[in-house]
């Protein structure tokens, strides 16, 4: 008798492990680029920490439009346009950075550069999910799920570990500017080569049926904001996930700065290389085995009774960057160990917050855009924070900075306590 083998399941018009993971790292990689990697080209060639931090929060803003963007993209084009002209275009914009950076106003320039990025990405992550959605049946969306963060993180530990690394041995040779004009560079080669290897891959989409006016898509949207903002309790969990995120709004930005700065201004003193191999890397590891561990969980024990647990999971280990400033340990072994957890921690309490809004926000007629609208929202409580951060750990010092983000972290962990659910997990699931 023949042994049975697993074979992956097919989609109609090829294999989607041709398609899911190159899509995945390409929603990556742009968004790691301009939230975290810029941090750091910026410090290397002099910007202000405060301009860093405001600047490099604002890039996020495309990523709370969504709902706006994928308006526009219902009237127009199909979802393989979209997902193969924005590669194109953030590759391009790459490219343009590179001759940016040598130039007197190069901050200006480079940032404008950046917020068509930032655009290009976020309409990329629209597409993105949605020819997954549309192309993937649910057994096969569940079979794929795993290779989407996998790849994400990926372009995640790539960017912020890998070119950083790079950039660190290459500046040794050839001086920083040029360093960082290479590093770009790849990142739009990168781009380019997903952009058309996706020419050759992605499943042609069917000519829409019905052609959807104006009129009618802002009567669409309407109908789903209205509906997002009576849900029950919504302004209560809308509090609760801005407060989720506050204190890693404000660390996100400054950390990285803080682990660059010089022992003598209260940092650590990190290079390049040492940060792209203990942040970038190792962390970025510790966040994805963070977060396959409290899935299961969460799982095991069910969301509202591990909610409370998982706050405090996100949130306390923030004190590691307290502990940092005011120590200022010379072993990286230390420095190294604390970033490990912190970051692991992190991952282990990322799970809750979108589990949260999947399970008891998004559950409705609208489910797919009320949970899009939801992480829209929930950015801008990184976003906002992250841009007074800079002028706030300037005005204060790191030690005191990161004791106030401590104290951001209080309010959200009191409210976990006696947050009602609207929703159990039998109805989440049935929704």
């Amino acid at each position: 008798m023949e042994q049975a083998t697993y074979t992956p399941p097919q989609s109609p018009k090829g294999n989607p492990i041709r398609w899911v993971p190159s899509v995945y790292f390409a929603m990556g990689l742009p968004f790691i680029a301009l939230s975290q990697v810029a941090t750091l080209m910026y410090k290397d060639l002099g910007v202000s920490n405060e301009d860093i931090t405001y600047w490099t929060s604002l890039l996020i803003l495309p990523w709370s439009l969504k709902p706006i963007f994928s308006l526009v993209m219902e009237l127009f084009g199909t979802k393989r346009q979209y997902l193969v002209i924005t590669e194109m275009i953030s590759a391009l914009m790459f490219g343009l950075i590179c001759f940016a950076l040598p130039l007197p106003d190069f901050f200006a320039l480079s940032l404008a550069l950046m917020g068509v990025i930032a655009i290009s990405g976020s309409t990329h992550d629209i597409a993105g999910d949605g020819i997954y959605m549309q192309e993937l049946t649910a057994k096969q969306q569940s079979v794929y799920a795993g290779w989407q963060g996998a790849f994400y993180n990926l372009a995640k530990i790539l960017a912020n570990g890998g070119l950083v690394y790079l950039a660190g041995m290459l500046s040794k040779a050839m001086g920083l500017q040029t360093a960082w004009m290479i590093i770009m560079g790849i990142c739009g080669v990168i781009m380019l080569l997903i952009a058309l290897y996706h020419l050759a891959v992605l499943p042609r989409e069917p000519k829409r049926q019905e052609e959807k006016s104006l009129r009618q898509g802002i009567k669409d949207l309407s109908e789903v904001v209205v509906s997002f903002f009576t849900k029950r309790y919504i302004w209560l969990y809308l509090l609760f996930i801005f407060l989720y995120r506050l204190a890693e709004g404000l660390a996100m930005k400054v950390a990285p700065l803080f682990l660059k700065d010089s022992v003598e201004i209260g940092g650590i003193g990190l290079s390049n290389e040492q940060y792209g191999l203990i942040y970038g890397s190792a962390g970025s590891v510790a966040f994805i085995l963070g977060s396959i561990l409290s899935g299961y969980y969460i799982s095991h024990f069910g969301l509202k009774r591990v909610l409370s647990s998982l706050v405090l999971f996100f949130n306390v280990p923030f004190v590691v960057y307290l502990l940092l400033a005011l120590y200022q340990p010379d072993s990286l072994w230390w420095v190294a160990t604390g970033i490990i957890f912190e970051y692991f921690s992190y991952g282990f309490g990322f799970v809750g917050i979108t589990l949260f809004m999947m399970q008891q926000i998004a559950p409705g007629k609208y489910q797919m855009a009320h949970y899009a609208f939801a992480n829209s929202l929930m950015n801008l409580s990184v976003m906002v924070p992250g841009m007074i951060s800079g002028k706030l750990s300037t005005a204060l010092g790191y030690e005191t900075f990161f004791g106030v983000v401590m104290l951001a972290s209080i309010p959200v962990i009191l409210l976990s306590f006696f947050l009602p659910f609207a929703h159990n997990q039998q109805e989440a699931k049935a929704s």
